[in-house]
C-alpha cells in the first residue's frame, strides 16, 4: 500500500499556520483492510505518541490491529516529519498536511475534530484548541480588530 497523504482544503479568513498541535493530536480516521476490504464502522484515532510492536519483532507502528473479518494483522504509521501547516497562501487549495505509512490498513475517511491551532495572519495572535468537527470555525482577533475564520473544510487522500 505504501504512503498515503491526507490533503486538506479550507477557506482561511485572516488566519495562517493551521496545524495539528502536539504529539497527542488525534487523527480520526476510518480504515479499510487491504486484504478483505472491511471498513471500520467507528472512527479510530492515531496519535504520534502511540506505538505498538509489530508481530515477529519487526519494529513498531502507530497502530497495529487485527482485522475483525479476515484476522490479518495490519498497521499504519504517522510519518511525523511530513506533518505540515496549512497556510494563508494555501487557502482554497488542497495541500498535504500529513502522510501515513500504510501496511494493510488504508485510510478512507477523515474527521477533523479538536486540537488544531492557528495564528492571526497579520498579528500572529495564537488560536489554540480549534475544533473543526463542524467544518467551520470563527473567532475574533483583538490585535487587528478583525474576525478570523476557517470555512468549508474538506479533505481527500492521495497516494504519495
Amino acid at each position: 500500500m505504501g504512503r498515503v497523504g491526507l490533503q486538506l482544503r479550507a477557506t482561511l479568513e485572516n488566519i495562517t499556520r493551521l496545524r495539528a498541535e502536539g504529539e497527542d493530536f488525534r487523527w480520526y480516521l476510518k480504515l479499510k483492510c487491504g486484504n478483505c476490504g472491511e471498513v471500520s464502522e467507528k472512527w479510530q484515532y492515531l496519535r504520534l505518541m502511540d506505538s505498538a510492536p509489530l508481530k515477529g519483532g519487526r519494529g513498531s507502528a502507530t497502530m497495529v490491529q487485527k482485522c475483525k473479518l479476515c484476522s490479518r494483522e495490519n498497521s499504519i504509521d504517522i510519518l511525523s516529519q511530513t506533518i505540515k501547516p496549512y497556510n494563508a497562501e494555501d487557502s482554497e487549495k488542497f495541500k498535504t498536511i500529513v502522510e501515513f505509512e500504510c501496511r494493510g490498513l488504508e485510510p478512507v475517511d477523515f474527521q477533523p475534530q479538536a486540537g488544531f491551532a492557528a495564528e492571526g495572519a497579520e498579528s500572529g495572535t495564537p488560536f489554540n484548541d480549534i475544533n473543526l468537527l463542524e467544518k467551520d470555525w470563527n473567532d475574533y482577533d483583538e490585535k487587528t480588530k478583525e474576525s478570523v475564520g476557517i470555512y468549508e473544510v474538506t479533505h481527500k487522500f492521495v497516494k504519495c
